[in-house]
């Protein structure tokens, strides 16, 4: 338990003992939890000075109600000597007078930050790490604009909706005058027939609305639903059911094809292992460029977020730096955390944290 995020109970179901009394025993006596030095302020923060390097990286997590601020060394690789800090909630003064307990000699060593567009963690590199260069994550980047592909979707979504709901309310008034229209023809034209009715069948009045089907079996509003992934991943990993889908999709709201084939010419940019930082900012601006073109609102405000910071996007061209190291920290806490059914005892949470990546 010092060494893996485990918790007692797994630990005792495979030992054959209580779990619940192995647990009490570990936080009790065994892992010395009530002499930790940092047990008074662990609620709302830890600090290891020890594990700070060269390489860092700063991200938020959502852990036991509220978002906390993970500072990580890359070379810890998500083991040990990983985590050098941990604070509540996402307010820059607050991080910042934590960091600041670091000693001015360590924190001037490092050299470069990953991070994702986060205005706040933006602060606290600059004020923290004066000497460090901050890299934008390209995951982020891309992230964003594919945002900016689904605020398209979303809105064409809710344009097929009200289409749908127009349609089935006039179909829904058809058949009333249906009804209105039969009931004054019954009334002026009584049956003097026997047997079996000739002509056509007659409608039914409670027929039920069945919207337009599409070329794959699918309604309009199902389309839009169904394609959040395929606008989210590179044609490439497309599935034939996925081709088939765009096809019809990219048919009926061409915007859609529009921006999702920006976002892939600045995925390219990114995906091109050979190319260097003043070769990605020419393709940059040639991107830039392409969108300045376009009528895309939600592509344009993309485009102004990453030149807002371009050179700190730019930097990523330098070592090929990303922010994975901490999203693979905050993915192994979130586990931890859902083996716990939740986090109850949010001190010694993080003092097991600690213990194991710390």
């Amino acid at each position: 338990m010092d060494t893996y995020p485990i918790t007692a109970r797994s630990l005792g179901l495979y030992f054959k003992v209580d779990g619940n009394n192995l647990e009490r025993a570990y936080k009790d006596h065994l892992s010395g939890f009530r002499n930790w030095e940092q047990a008074s302020h662990a609620e709302d923060w830890v600090l290891h000075p020890k594990n700070i390097g060269k390489r860092l990286g700063i991200d938020e997590t959502m852990l036991h109600k509220d978002l906390m601020t993970f500072l990580t060394n890359k070379e810890g690789h998500g083991k040990r000597h990983t985590l050098i800090a941990a604070v509540k909630g996402t307010k820059a003064s607050d991080i910042i007078n934590v960091l600041m307990q670091i000693p001015q000699e360590q924190r001037e060593l490092v050299e470069e930050v990953t991070m994702d567009f986060s205005d706040s963690m933006f602060a606290v590199v600059t004020e923290a790490f004066p000497n460090a260069a901050i890299v934008i994550d390209c995951f982020h980047i891309v992230k964003r604009c594919i945002e900016a592909v689904d605020e398209l979707r979303l809105k064409a979504k809710r344009e097929a909706q009200k289409a749908q709901n127009k349609e089935k309310a006039m179909f829904k008034k058809k058949l009333e005058q249906l009804v209105k229209s039969r009931k004054y023809y019954r009334k002026k034209h009584p049956k003097k027939y026997k047997g079996k009715k000739r002509g056509r069948k007659p409608q039914r009045l409670n027929k039920r609305f069945r919207p337009t089907m599409l070329a794959n079996g699918e309604t309009v509003i199902e389309l839009l639903t169904r394609s959040k992934y395929l606008l989210s991943v590179s044609g490439e990993k497309w599935t034939d059911r996925q081709k088939t889908r765009a096809k019809i999709l990219f048919r009926m709201f061409p915007k859609i094809k529009e921006a999702y084939t920006l976002i892939c010419s600045l995925r390219s940019v990114f995906s091109n292992k050979s190319i260097d930082r003043g070769t990605a900012k020419v393709q940059l601006h040639e991107w830039y460029q392409k969108v300045s073109a376009c009528t895309l609102r939600e592509v344009k405000a993309a485009r102004d977020a990453i030149k807002y910071k371009e050179e700190e996007v730019l930097n990523y061209f330098i070592n090929r730096s990303t922010n994975a190291h901490a999203e693979s920290l905050n993915s192994k806490l979130k586990g931890f955390r859902a083996q716990l059914r939740g986090v109850q005892d949010l001190p010694f949470f993080m003092f097991r944290a600690s213990i194991i990546f710390g």
